[in-house]
């Protein structure tokens, strides 16, 4: 097996702009499956900051995007590759189903005990020890709820909660634009429905209520973004394969 290169932290991120003030923060030495896309949203008054990585190098120390202006830091959920480096950012929100996890965010409550190893790189970063991997504790100054708003002053982001990968996931939909940051419940790509406090039943009723949303760009957790046909066309996939598999579904799906 070929050694892998050691990637040292100036050069472990890499940021893309999108379009409509949002920004890609990635970690690309993370193999697709495992990297975390953390996005920026530049408001008025204030940024948002949706996830934030694997936590191994400082995000504010080498991404200098997020530590120009005031932030809001939001976790889309509590598994290790979206809450590493939370405890950076003051402003920390997270859905009180999973607040117990950013405060005190264990191994095995991250699922860092199954996913987070040697295996997740293309390139190794510098320092890494699986072994010695954890999160510092982030506690929530703010609890996140369906219909909550997270306001930067000329953008207002709803709060929708997506439980089913976690019990308390949540998605952020701008309605003016059809922006929708979706976290882990709908990417595209192979959807986690099987770790320790996963629900299918939970993950159905909230893609089946999420399906008709007037998307015009969805930013998941994983993997490139995509549009309202795709994003469609993967909930349809999903409970399609469920259906196939079993689950019940309403009559009228």
């Amino acid at each position: 097996m070929d050694t892998l290169p050691v990637i040292d932290a100036p050069n472990w991120y890499e940021t893309i702009h999108m379009s409509d003030g949002v920004t890609l923060i990635h970690e690309p030495w993370i193999k697709p499956f495992f990297r975390c896309n953390i996005w920026h949203v530049r408001g008025r008054d204030r940024d948002l900051l949706f996830d934030t990585g694997l936590g191994h190098f400082s995000l504010r120390r080498h991404v200098p995007l997020v530590s120009e202006r005031k932030l809001v830091c939001v976790a889309s959920h509590t598994h290790f590759d979206h809450i590493g480096c939370h405890h950076e950012f003051p402003d920390r929100c997270v859905h009180p189903a999973e607040a117990e996890i950013l405060a005190d965010p264990r191994n095995e409550w991250t699922v860092a005990d199954r996913y987070a190893t040697d295996e997740m790189f293309d390139g190794m970063p510098e320092g890494w020890d699986t072994a010695r991997y954890h999160i510092l504790p982030a506690p929530a100054g703010r609890l996140l709820e369906q219909g909550d708003v997270v306001d930067l002053g000329d953008r207002a982001f709803e709060v929708i909660h997506t439980p089913g990968h976690s019990p308390g996931g949540i998605a952020l939909y701008e309605r003016k634009t059809g922006v929708l940051l979706s976290g882990d419940i709908i990417y595209d790509g192979p959807l986690i429905d099987d770790v320790y406090h996963s629900d299918i039943d939970d993950y159905l009723a909230t893609l089946l209520r999420m399906r008709d949303l007037d998307v015009s760009v969805v930013h998941g957790g994983h993997f490139p973004s995509f549009g309202k046909v795709r994003y469609r066309q993967l909930v349809d996939e999903y409970l399609s394969q469920k259906r196939l598999a079993g689950c019940h579904l309403p009559r009228n799906q």
